[in-house]
């Protein structure tokens, strides 16, 4: 049988690396802010005939636009996030450009004022807490028969934070080498793996909560790790499954979300690694008592399988 919980302190030094280096991408680079979070406006062109990037920004930069994010979205069809644009404003600016290079179709336009963003950050923000208290109260609720069901919880919220921490370093590290922004679309995205995390994490502990009952396994540890093994493929072809549905979104749907789609994709690796490595393999440090091992200069043992 393989011995998932006896290399847990490798998965949480996997982790701690990966999280480490997503931290400092998100310090140094932070997340781009898309319009909803920043202000501004944002425009999509589609010309007739196709337009190379370089001309198009080039004329964007003669035209004043020199602060412009430009993204190309296929043959002829540009994405311009600049400041926020009036009426008038946009009206000479797809003037000039159909001028410049053709006939244009404006196939978007969005605009948002400061006050606008900045509430939506609040609403973001709070979103995402009442997610995770009522996820915390939920799994605590679930597992009350359990002894010392609090920590069922508190192992599902470490893990969500932990999947969030990575879709957000991943991400920012992204955005700083493609120039993407983050949108609502990654705030959708950020809460449907937080919602995918937790479903992996309660399957696992509740094949705990029954092998517990039964009296499978000697030790609490040897309960857990059986109930690994006993989930492991499930989890795994689960994964997998939605991860094809999630490349063909990206592959058919495109740039419209492109955020929610990259965000899901990395959410579903991290959130099936901590499901199956962190959540459980917390619980067994929790029971016990081994924090001591995460205090640095401490010798790390790892058993052998």
């Amino acid at each position: 049988m393989f011995d998932i919980i006896g290399k847990r302190f490798w998965f949480f030094l996997i982790s701690g690396i990966i999280i480490l280096v997503g931290i400092i991408s998100l310090l140094s680079a932070g997340l781009p802010s898309g319009i909803e979070f920043s202000s501004g406006s944002m425009l999509t062109v589609k010309f007739e005939e196709p337009v190379e990037y370089d001309r198009f920004k080039e004329e964007m930069v003669s035209l004043g636009y020199t602060d412009a994010i430009i993204q190309s979205a296929g043959e002829g069809q540009f994405v311009i996030r600049t400041h926020e644009l009036s009426d008038s404003e946009k009206a000479q600016l797809e003037d000039s450009l159909s001028g410049r290079f053709g006939q244009l179709t404006e196939a978007q336009f969005s605009s948002v004022s400061p006050q606008v963003a900045s509430e939506t950050v609040t609403n973001a923000a709070i979103a995402v807490a009442i997610a995770a208290v009522g996820i915390l109260l939920y799994v605590t609720w679930a597992f009350r028969r359990m002894p010392r069901p609090l920590h069922y919880g508190a192992c599902a919220i470490v893990a969500l934070v932990h999947d969030a921490l990575i879709a957000m370093g991943v991400f920012s590290i992204l955005g700083a080498l493609m120039g993407w922004e983050i949108n609502l679309m990654f705030i959708t995205g950020l809460l449907a793996v937080i919602g995918y995390s937790v479903n992996n994490t309660v399957v696992v502990f509740d094949r705990i909560r029954e092998n517990l009952t039964k009296g499978i396994g000697n030790t609490f540890e040897a309960v857990v790790n059986n109930s690994l093994v006993e989930t492991l493929s499930r989890s795994v072809n689960t994964s997998m499954t939605t991860l094809v549905v999630v490349l063909s979104l990206l592959l058919f749907v495109g740039a419209t979300i492109q955020n929610f789609v990259i965000v899901l994709i990395i959410g579903i690796i991290s959130g099936t690694f901590s499901s199956l490595c962190i959540a459980p393999s917390l619980l067994v440090v929790w029971d016990k008592k081994e924090w001591g091992r995460f205090i640095p200069g401490r010798k790390l043992t790892v058993k052998k399988a």
